[in-house]
C-alpha cells in the first residue's frame, strides 16, 4: 500500500488554532492524507484551550515562547526550530494560517527545506505594510513563499492576483472560522467565571451588552487610552448599558484598561475567555467594539454589528456589506457610533442584517480538496461564493 502524503499543520496562537481546527478535523477524516499537527506555543495557555476544545493532540510541541521575547527573537527561534522539525519529519507539505510570526518563520523554514507551503486564509491586505503591525508584513512576505494560497474570499483572491500569483494556485474556500464558529456555538456552554455566569444568566442579565476587545500592538499607548476612555464615557453616560471586556494578558494592555474601567459598576473586566465561552458571549452581545481581526468575521456571522477601532482593515467584505464599520481611535467618533446603534432601531437593523460574506461552514472541505489536488491525490472543489441572502449561523 502506498503511503499517504503527510500534511503538517503548524500554528502557535489562539486565532490560528481556531481556524486550523476545522482543517485538522477534515484532514483526519480524509483517508487520502496523513495529518501531522505541530505547534510553536506562541500563545501557550490560550492555544492549549483551543486544542482541548477541538480534541487536537499535537504530535510536536516546540514550546518556543519566553517572557519578554522580541519579534526578532521569536522569528529567529521559530525559523531554527521549525527547520529542525521539518528536516526530521519530512512532510510532503506544510500548512500555515494567517499572518503571525509563526506563519512567516515556518514558511521561510519550509522554503529552505524545499517543502511546499500551503497558506490558509491567504490574500488579506490593508495596503499599508505597517498596519496592522507586524501582521500585514508577515502575510505579504509569506505570499511569495507559498505554493497554494487558500483565499477565504474573492476579494482576497483578487489581492493575490494583483501581486502576480497565478490564479491556478488561488482557490476561494471561504473562511474556516465560520466552520469553527458553527460547531462551537452548537455546543452547550458553562461560564467558568461566576461573575460572567451571573452577568449572562443572573436576575440582572443585561438588555444591552457592549462586548469590547482590544489588544493589537498598534493600539498600544495613546490610541488605547483614547478608545478605553470612550468606553468609560459610554458606561458613565449609559448606566443601563453593560460592558463586558475580556482583558488580554499583556501588561501593556491591562495598565491602560484597569485604571480607566475597573471602578465602574456596569463594566465587567475578566480574564480572557476561552474560545468556547467567547463565542457564546459574542452570540449574546448587542454591539461589538473591537480591534481584532477574527471578530470582524465572527460577529457578522452571528448578526452582530461590529465597530472596529482601527483606521484600516484587511477584511473589507463586511464593511462593504454594512455589518462592520471602521470607527478609528477617536473617542467622540466611537461614542457616537455606539450611541447610534443603541438608540436608532433602523440603524441597528441595517448593520445587524444577517449578511455573511465569509463562509458557509464548508471551507475546510474545500481546503482539503485543494491540498489533495496539489499532492496529486484528488481534485479541487468549486470556489466558495456567498449567496446574496446567506443567513447567519
Amino acid at each position: 500500500m502506498t503511503a499517504r502524503p503527510r500534511v503538517m499543520t503548524v500554528y502557535g496562537t489562539r486565532p490560528e488554532a481556531i481556524k486550523m481546527a476545522p482543517l485538522v478535523a477534515a484532514l483526519e477524516a480524509d483517508d487520502r492524507l496523513e495529518p501531522v499537527v505541530a505547534v510553536t506555543g506562541q500563545h501557550r495557555e490560550m492555544l492549549d484551550q483551543v486544542n482541548a476544545l477541538f480534541g487536537i493532540r499535537p504530535a510536536h510541541d516546540l514550546d518556543l515562547m519566553t517572557p519578554g521575547a522580541s519579534l526578532a527573537e521569536i522569528t529567529a527561534r521559530t525559523v531554527l526550530a521549525t527547520s529542525e522539525l521539518l528536516r526530521a519529519d519530512r512532510p510532503e507539505v506544510v500548512v500555515v494560517q494567517g499572518d503571525t510570526t509563526t506563519v512567516l518563520a515556518t514558511s521561510l523554514a519550509a522554503f529552505y527545506e524545499r517543502i511546499p507551503v500551503v497558506h490558509l486564509e491567504a490574500g488579506l491586505r490593508t495596503g499599508d505594510i505597517r498596519s496592522p503591525f507586524p501582521e500585514e508584513a508577515n502575510r505579504r512576505l509569506t505570499a511569495p513563499l507559498a505554493d497554494l494560497h487558500l483565499a477565504p474570499t474573492a476579494t482576497s483572491r483578487a489581492n493575490l492576483l494583483r501581486e502576480s500569483i497565478p490564479g491556478s494556485r488561488v482557490p476561494v474556500t471561504g473562511n474556516t472560522v465560520i466552520d469553527a464558529l458553527r460547531w462551537t456555538t452548537a455546543q452547550p456552554v458553562e461560564f467558568t467565571d461566576p461573575a460572567v455566569a451571573a452577568f449572562f444568566d443572573g436576575p440582572s442579565a443585561p438588555r444591552d451588552l457592549l462586548l469590547v476587545t482590544s489588544h493589537r500592538r498598534e493600539s498600544w499607548g495613546a490610541p488605547m487610552v483614547a478608545t478605553m476612555t470612550a468606553v468609560r464615557d459610554l458606561a458613565v453616560a449609559r448606566p443601563d448599558l453593560q460592558v463586558l471586556l475580556p482583558m488580554h494578558r499583556n501588561p501593556v494592555v491591562r495598565e491602560v484598561i484597569e485604571p480607566l474601567l475597573g471602578h465602574l459598576d456596569n463594566v465587567l473586566l475578566t480574564e480572557p475567555l476561552d474560545y468556547h465561552q467567547f463565542a457564546h458571549a459574542l452570540a449574546r452581545a448587542t454591539v461589538v467594539l473591537t480591534d481584532s481581526g477574527g471578530v470582524q468575521e465572527e460577529a457578522p456571522s452571528l448578526g452582530k454589528p461590529v465597530l472596529v477601532m482601527r483606521d484600516t482593515t484587511e477584511r473589507p467584505e463586511a464593511v462593504e456589506a454594512g455589518t462592520v464599520r471602521l470607527v478609528g481611535t477617536d473617542g467622540a467618533t466611537i461614542r457616537r457610533a455606539v450611541d447610534e446603534l443603541l438608540d436608532d432601531p433602523l440603524a441597528y437593523a441595517e448593520m445587524a442584517g444577517a449578511v455573511n460574506p465569509y463562509g458557509d461552514g464548508r471551507a475546510a472541505e474545500r481546503c482539503v480538496a485543494a491540498i489533495a489536488e496539489l499532492l496529486g491525490v484528488g481534485e479541487r472543489a468549486a470556489d466558495f461564493a456567498p449567496a446574496p441572502d446567506l443567513v447567519s449561523v
